[in-house]
């Protein structure tokens, strides 16, 4: 495993992980890396016989039981184990925890794909773990991993404050918008590397293992339940954006009303749907997002092909957006004009090359976000620029 993993370039988040704690989970959706991140870690010290890899779906560790081989791998010295796909191994947030309390200098990493299925040990573990979130490649990374282009992040501050001196520098590299077509339609998961040909087919069988494999063993739901959630994704996919109306679900997909606030909760949870709420309060705007998206737009593109028609490209152009400050942290919301509020006082307008400055022209912080150009001016910005917050 180690002969094969790649060493010469790693996703962001390594640099960012305090591989000092004691404790610490990698967490987030099938495909991103993890296992690769975990392994890279492990690579660098390679010789070191205090340093264990297990599956958590290995037949063997199944057999034995995690605290039978973590305690004993301790007790001859060990000091660091590393669990993968820890979310397939039924009672492991209560024997993780029994480790930690009975070895307190041994190290325990563990990466798990299901979110759905770690919320649970993530409460247990929530005074001694610490958690981090591994979202899909950023426009920045894809172009590391694909074309070997090597940049820094940008904070929101310095983009918007100095958008024009970093997009010029960054077209230095060469042409942009079409590596950024590549990059939405196959560039948010690193299994790109391994054939674009294969990469739908691929992304697609992500989608049914979490839809069959990750929600059901979440929730309270059967299997024969689960075109239920499919046409939940038709819907978003197939809406410029969708603006979810409860009501009208519920009679539609013949459910009642507290279904369709879990079953879109738990797919935002497994990382299919990202929902945003407005920025005003009150409980039912707190309940209900004001606009949900697909969580990036590999998956709108690849939940819209599935239906035989092409996404919309404004929705691919919002998704990709919010995808991106999302993932990179920050705070969206919903305003009552314009597409996004961010961090309570950025005000953003998303749209093709002609758009107009009309929704922000009277806001202090208001912006104008435009796909289809490569440097901007005063406060229209490029969107492809977004994709180098993480």
């Amino acid at each position: 495993m180690l002969g094969r993993v790649s060493r010469s370039r790693s996703r962001f988040l390594r640099e960012n992980v305090d591989w000092n704690s004691r404790l610490l989970g990698i967490v987030g959706a099938r495909g991103t890396g993890k296992t690769t991140l975990l392994l890279q870690h492990l690579a660098e010290a390679e010789q070191d016989q205090r340093l264990l890899y297990v599956s958590a779906d290995h037949i063997r560790l199944q057999a034995s039981g995690l605290y039978e081989i973590a305690s004993h791998f301790f007790r001859l010295g060990g000091e660091t184990i590393m669990i993968d796909e820890i979310h397939k191994y039924a009672n492991w947030s209560q024997e993780v925890k029994n480790l930690y309390d009975s070895f307190p200098t041994a190290k325990i990493f563990f990466s798990g794909s299901s979110t759905l299925a770690l919320q649970k040990g993530k409460a247990d573990l929530s005074r001694r773990a610490v958690f981090y979130n591994l979202p899909g490649l950023s426009f920045r990374e894809y172009l590391s991993f694909a074309h070997g282009l090597e940049f820094q992040a940008v904070s929101l501050p310095e983009l918007l404050q100095n958008h024009t001196i970093v997009a010029s520098k960054l077209l230095k590299a060469g042409p942009i918008l079409g590596r950024f077509n590549d990059y939405l339609d196959h560039g948010v998961y690193p299994f790109f590397l391994e054939g674009i040909d294969d990469y739908l087919p691929r992304l697609l069988n992500v989608l049914e293992k979490v839809l069959y494999e990750d929600i059901p063993a979440a929730i309270a739901i059967k299997t024969a339940n689960v075109p239920v959630l499919k046409r939940m994704l038709w819907l978003v996919a197939t809406s410029q954006p969708f603006t979810p109306n409860i009501e009208r679900m519920s009679r539609n997909l013949k459910i009642s009303k507290e279904y369709v606030y879990n079953y879109l909760d738990s797919l935002e949870r497994a990382e299919l749907l990202s929902g945003f709420f407005s920025s005003e309060t009150g409980y039912r705007l707190v309940r209900k997002p004001s606009k949900i998206y697909m969580e990036n737009t590999n998956l709108l593109r690849g939940v819209a092909g599935q239906l035989g028609g092409k996404d919309q490209a404004g929705t691919a152009r919002e998704t990709f957006f919010a995808h991106q400050l999302k993932s990179a942290g920050a705070n969206v919301r919903i305003p009552s004009r314009g597409d996004f509020l961010v961090e309570g006082k950025y005000l953003f307008e998303i749209g093709g090359r002609t758009k107009g400055k009309s929704q922000v022209k009277d806001a202090d912080n208001g912006f104008v976000v435009r796909d289809e150009i490569e440097v901007g001016f005063g406060n229209v910005i490029p969107l492809w620029l977004f994709g180098f917050l993480y």
